[in-house]
């Protein structure tokens, strides 16, 4: 039975990372890419277990077996991730209903990623109620940032609830700033 919780245990983060690797943008074919999408960061179990101390990941089990993970990716880990600074310094500039982003109290989707076997079941929507029901109390919102040569994590982003409010390129690749709205 799925079951969307939060990171307990050392071997959760373990098979986080495990998955990681197996849908890492530069581990994935070309063919599968297009088919079944990619996560674009890599996520060593040290970063993983930093972040955690933060703010608890969310995770789908089936059974004793982590088969969903979306990471949470507060300011407060700016300091020892390199690419989540750079994002978040990125999105204090942008505007959102006429305010800037940086007015509003937020979090970083670190990474969201399903295991091939378990895609299209409602996973994704899963593990993104349990992050509202987290965490909708101390945000004003949840933002991360797709790229657009992955349609599927896009589609399934906009089916939860949000929005593109912005689009640009970085060294790495282009992305669509998307925001949920909570308030």
């Amino acid at each position: 039975m799925l079951q969307a919780t939060i990171v307990t245990t050392a071997d959760e983060i373990e098979q986080i990372h495990r998955l990681n690797m197996l849908n890492y943008r530069k581990n994935v074919t070309p063919e599968e890419k297009e088919k079944e999408g990619f996560v674009s960061w890599e996520y060593p179990v040290a970063l993983l277990q930093q972040l955690q101390n933060i703010a608890p990941h969310v995770i789908v089990k089936d059974g004793d077996i982590v088969v969903a993970y979306a990471l949470v990716a507060t300011k407060e880990a700016t300091p020892f991730h390199k690419d989540l600074k750079t994002m978040f310094d990125h999105l204090a500039g942008l505007y959102y209903r006429g305010k800037q982003l940086s007015d509003y109290n937020f979090y970083c989707m670190g990474q969201v990623c399903i295991d091939k076997a378990y895609r299209g079941k409602g996973v994704f929507a899963m593990l993104y109620q349990h992050h509202k029901t987290l965490y909708q109390q101390r945000f004003d919102m949840l933002i991360t940032e797709i790229s657009p040569a992955n349609p599927r994590s896009q589609k399934a982003h906009e089916k939860v609830g949000f929005k593109t409010i912005y689009n640009y390129r970085d060294t790495m690749d282009e992305w669509n700033v998307v925001v949920w709205d909570w308030k």
